[in-house]
């Protein structure tokens, strides 16, 4: 392996890996979910189950019936969220069943999770409404056990992907939204958002009423629009008019020209109400 890993912010950690924008939701904006990942042939074709969050802050896990989990939402060591993973991933992997990890120091190595997954096999995100998969089978669920589930799932976003879209999520705080993550590069969606803008063209049209386009964020490199819907407006409620907001963005997208003068102050307006997450 290649020694003395860059110090340096990585900016986009999870590029490269199939699908990137689900890979930046699990990070950043989804409680609960889960996906399955195969290791290279390298580092012994294992499936591990890549999950959003792990109990006691944990990042890794080497079950007792010998499954392997890793979670994304933990902490950073280094600038290189996707090299601290694999880090903590190889020591899981290697370790006794039973053992948890937190994140791991690096380990000299400039290895990262591109090396050590397969990038072919697929990455399909599962949002789930709980955390069951913290138990492995062997695992006995007491009444504390389950009082503990049922008070890590009571203090979630309630979180759903929407069915058609792929990337986006609505989520229920205190009002309803759309979190959609995007793989296009981030001056590209601002300027397609920012014609839809000058054209009052960038509202979900929901059967409550319009769904408000309220800006973007940036998350491992990508950025992610919202949208703030209607009072009780559902996950399902939202596919259609999103999906039809889709082929909008789509078409807004493959536009060349420059920006009207219009469209450079919708601009101006999104980025100066753009954050980022680190």
């Amino acid at each position: 392996m290649a020694k003395n890993p860059p110090q340096h912010v990585v900016l986009r950690p999870f590029a490269g890996l199939p699908n990137e924008p689900d890979w930046v939701a699990m990070r950043e904006i989804i409680p609960s979910a889960t996906a399955r990942v195969v290791t290279t042939a390298q580092y012994g074709s294992r499936e591990v189950t890549v999950v959003t969050a792990l109990p006691g802050g944990y990042t890794a896990m080497h079950r007792p019936d010998g499954s392997v989990l890793l979670a994304l939402q933990g902490a950073l060591s280094s600038g290189d969220l996707s090299h601290d993973l694999a880090v903590t991933l190889l020591a899981a992997i290697d370790a006794e069943p039973g053992t948890a990890f937190p994140v791991m120091p690096s380990d000299g190595s400039a290895v990262r999770l591109q090396d050590v997954l397969d990038v072919n096999a697929p990455f399909d995100l599962q949002v789930q409404q709980g955390y069951d998969y913290w138990l492995d089978a062997t695992a006995e669920r007491s009444e504390e056990v389950e009082q503990s589930l049922r008070e890590a799932a009571e203090t979630s976003v309630p979180t759903v992907a929407v069915a058609g879209v792929e990337h986006a999520f609505w989520c229920q705080m205190s009002k309803e939204f759309v979190r959609w993550v995007r793989s296009e590069d981030e001056d590209a969606v601002v300027d397609a958002i920012a014609r839809l803008h000058a054209t009052r063209d960038s509202a979900l049209q929901c059967p409550g009423g319009q769904g408000r386009f309220l800006g973007m964020f940036r998350a491992a490199g990508l950025v992610v629009p919202v949208w703030e819907l209607p009072q009780g407006t559902t996950a399902a409620d939202v596919a259609g008019p999103l999906k039809e907001l889709e082929s909008r963005l789509d078409a807004a997208l493959a536009v060349t020209e420059p920006l009207t003068a219009n469209e450079r102050r919708a601009r101006a307006g999104i980025v100066s109400r753009q954050v980022t997450l680190r």
